[in-house]
């Protein structure tokens, strides 16, 4: 079974209605719609939410969620982390790779040599950011860029790389 998936963090209160806004952590912001439902968590709480409308603003999201029509309610949802489950990611396009989804690959080199293996990946303001946990241990952080990533096979659950000399001493 797969984790839920973070997609949001509730981050205010926005205006006398309920409204709340909403730091987008998904490369899909078009799931934040009326009707989608979505987990709030804070610590120990959790509750479920459905969208009544969504507006984009600026880098962020204004929701209403049904139930939560006035500040004190909404306030009450800051903070939060807002999720999804993970069979309702939305498919990725070709050559797109969620953070989830590549955990726990092979990355090799291109003589197909083990490195390590896939941690995650980062957003970074170039590029995305593979961390791979090497085989002794440490960590190093590549960029999941081509020319460096020489391919991603899903089936096979593998990541070859051409890094660049002294990027996994780093």
């Amino acid at each position: 079974m797969v984790e839920d998936i973070l997609v949001g963090v509730v981050r205010r209160p926005h205006g006398l209605a309920g409204e709340v806004s909403v730091q987008p952590l998904t490369d899909f912001p078009e799931r934040f719609t009326a009707g989608a439902a979505l987990t709030w968590r804070r610590g120990d709480e959790a509750r479920d939410l459905r969208i009544a409308s969504a507006r984009p603003h600026g880098e962020r999201v204004l929701i209403v969620f049904e139930g939560v029509s006035d500040p004190d309610a909404a306030r009450a949802l800051q903070d939060g982390e807002l999720s999804v489950p993970g069979e309702a990611a939305i498919a990725p396009p070709a050559d797109f790779f969620y953070s989830h989804e590549i955990v726990g690959w092979e990355v090799a080199d291109a003589a197909g040599r083990r490195l390590g293996v896939a941690a995650g990946l980062e957003k970074a303001p170039a590029s995305p950011l593979l961390t791979v946990t090497l085989d002794g241990g440490r960590e190093a952080l590549v960029p999941f860029v081509h020319g460096i990533v020489v391919s991603v096979d899903r089936e096979s659950r593998r990541i070859v790389i051409d890094p660049p000399d002294g990027l996994l001493e780093l």
